[in-house]
């Protein structure tokens, strides 16, 4: 079962970075529409879906966020323009898959 990493942009300049056997749901779950979000994105709203990555397993996911949580903010911002460059981070990024995040840009449109 395919599982994914995404860091999300959030007020007031903020990334959060989480991993998910279902990315539509969990952004509900952020944006609070439904139960569930983090305590992070319930004090700093997400703005956007920034990147996004799908990966083999829970396994996988998990490690890859891991060491994503663990870069700096300037590593972060520029894994995420150039979300190819996820191969970087090693062997716990084999097999990691760069999506585009557009089609989860409707989450977003309502939001003020």
């Amino acid at each position: 079962m395919a599982w994914y990493v995404y860091i999300l942009e959030c007020e007031p300049n903020a990334l959060y970075t989480g991993s998910t056997p279902d990315p539509d749901h969990r952004l509900r779950q952020h944006l609070s529409r439904v139960a569930g979000g983090a305590k992070f994105t319930r004090s700093h709203p997400p703005k956007a879906l920034a990147a996004l990555w799908r990966t083999s397993d829970a396994h996988t996911a998990h490690s890859l966020e891991w060491h994503i949580k663990r870069l700096t903010p300037a590593k972060k911002r520029a894994l995420v323009a150039a979300p190819d460059t996820i191969s970087d981070l090693g062997a716990c990024a084999e097999g990691a898959e760069p999506l585009d995040p557009a089609p989860y840009r409707h989450h977003f449109t309502d939001l003020s």
